[in-house]
């Protein structure tokens, strides 16, 4: 069953459109990547979902139109979005950021153990369970961004540049992380990635796009297949 579509969306930042016609699906339970070069769109096709920002075309969620939407309604929806550097609440402790996640649910013996079930994915969390967010690394920044995002008990999440700015080891502790949330969660997850070599690791598919387009789409099998895509984006 596909989750999420989008038919022909465009975005704009005022007079500037990003997005020229961008179409993709997200079925539910499944992971799907963007990749792409910087300035292709990857960003801006999430906050096209997240109604961040001016959009034309279709975007459907569980078969509901839902462009136009506030993020606050597109939240409220079932999607969370963990945006390009992380947007930890800094001020808060680690405790208190997952609880700020899950303001929504009124379902509080799951939200404990959703919490105790965060701590044990990311372990390093909850040895820094009531520090401050800001006192955290980038790493573990990250793991709580995502973390909180989970406890909102999200359909679908949307997660941009989860790697950025991390070291090789810490990058690829936060994906295997998130691929044991997907596996025994059944979140669906949209990827934004530069590092496809990481996002091939937890996507089924992906698109490439350039320019604001829908360049190449396929499976994660099909893609690395491609000369183009391992020499742009495998280091082949």
């Amino acid at each position: 069953m596909t989750l999420l579509e989008l038919k022909g969306v465009t975005a704009s930042y005022g007079r500037v459109q990003v997005l020229e016609g961008i179409s993709l699906t997200v079925p539910d339970g499944g992971a799907v990547g963007i990749l792409g070069a910087n300035g292709a769109g990857k960003t801006t096709t999430l906050r096209a979902i997240s109604g961040m920002v001016r959009t034309g075309g279709t975007i459907t969620f569980e078969g509901r139109s839902i462009r136009g939407f506030s993020p606050e309604r597109v939240a409220a929806l079932g999607i969370a979005h963990v945006p390009e550097g992380r947007g930890t609440l800094g001020g808060l402790t680690v405790r208190e950021n997952l609880r700020v996640g899950a303001y929504l649910r009124k379902d509080r013996k799951q939200v404990a153990a959703d919490m105790d079930y965060c701590l044990e994915i990311f372990p390093q969390l909850k040895n820094r369970i009531r520090s401050a967010g800001a006192a955290l690394s980038g790493g573990e920044q990250q793991m709580l961004a995502i973390a909180r995002a989970f406890m909102a008990k999200p359909r679908l999440l949307l997660l941009d540049e989860a790697s950025l700015g991390l070291a090789p080891s810490t990058a690829k502790a936060v994906y295997e992380a998130i691929r044991r949330l997907r596996l025994e969660s059944g979140i669906a997850m949209l990827i934004v990635e530069q590092n496809a070599n990481l996002a091939f690791t937890l996507v089924d598919s992906a698109t490439v796009l350039e320019t604001g387009r829908n360049a190449l789409t396929g499976t994660t099998a099909e893609l690395k297949g491609m000369d183009e895509i391992r020499r742009a984006y495998l280091g082949g």
